[in-house]
């Protein structure tokens, strides 16, 4: 067998196993949360966000919403140097984002059952 005929069979299985596994996970909710980051952004999202009375003033001053605090958690960036993750009993990250052309950075406690907002810095 020729290694174009070999290339030619690779690459014809190739493609239906991406058929049939697209076919299988199509609508199911799955993702590939495999960095640090993103495990991290995953793990805060899924639990019930609390802002502390500093950060609903800061939202009103800014005229900003949940759906910017949203954006930043699904689409920022962990700054990990600046974040103390072992800290007990609530592990404290630095999340960096953009939203609507401002940068904006919040501190998120991150316990076992709640996520609480802290701090929101917009320059």
């Amino acid at each position: 067998m020729k290694l174009i005929q070999r290339v030619g069979y690779y690459l014809g299985g190739f493609s239906i196993g991406l058929i049939i596994l697209a076919f299988f996970l199509n609508g199911k909710k799955t993702s590939c949360s495999y960095g640090p980051d993103a495990r991290v952004l995953k793990n805060i999202r899924l639990k019930k966000i609390v802002y502390s009375n500093h950060i609903q003033s800061h939202l009103e001053d800014y005229n900003l919403d949940s759906v910017a605090i949203n954006y930043i958690l699904k689409k920022g960036s962990i700054d990990f140097s600046k974040s103390n993750a072992r800290q007990k009993p609530c592990g404290m990250y630095n999340i960096e984002g953009e939203f609507e052309k401002k940068d904006i950075i919040l501190t998120v406690e991150n316990c076992d059952s709640i996520a609480t907002i802290t701090t929101l810095k917009i320059e």
